[in-house]
């Protein structure tokens, strides 16, 4: 076990990465706790992932700010080096061209500081993840509808 000097936390590994302190409660606390030179880009990310999805509720999940409509959407995250955008599964999606020149995984996107952060990039992967959330609660109201029409109307 490894006592961090910072923050007091025991950790398995030796200098293992972690976040020191108590994990925010507000998107605007974690936005605050961020070195100043990344709190521009952070609010900047969450206007474009606010005007893509605005039905969407912040809160914090993962302990990163995340905007959440029947489902988690989007997460973002700041990090040493870069910022990292979390989509859920971009396995299938027509971003792939995209996101080429970025390190990213099936859920994953890496937005490095020293490039300029593609806020309209942001904004359409949100937008993509509006879409499919809602379509995952919609065939339900269809198949619903499509039977009691089958059946004539009847209940």
């Amino acid at each position: 076990m490894w006592k961090c000097p910072q923050c007091g936390r025991e950790l398995k590994n030796e200098s293992q990465n972690h976040r020191c302190g108590v994990t925010p409660a507000t998107v605007d606390e974690y936005i605050a706790g961020q070195p100043e030179g990344v709190r521009p880009l952070l609010e900047k990310v969450r206007e474009a992932i606010r005007r893509a999805a605005p039905d969407a509720v912040e809160k914090i999940s993962w302990s990163m700010p995340t905007f959440w409509q029947g489902e988690n959407l989007i997460h973002f995250a700041a990090f040493k080096k870069h910022l990292g955008i979390y989509p859920g599964d971009l396995t299938l999606t027509p971003f792939a061209e995209k996101l080429g020149e970025y390190r990213h995984t099936k859920g994953a996107i890496q937005l490095p500081y020293d490039k300029p952060i593609p806020y309209s990039l942001i904004a359409e992967v949100t937008t993509f993840r509006v879409l499919a959330a809602k379509k995952k609660t919609c065939p339900k109201t269809e198949t619903k509808m499509h039977s009691q029409s089958s059946r004539g109307g009847e209940q």
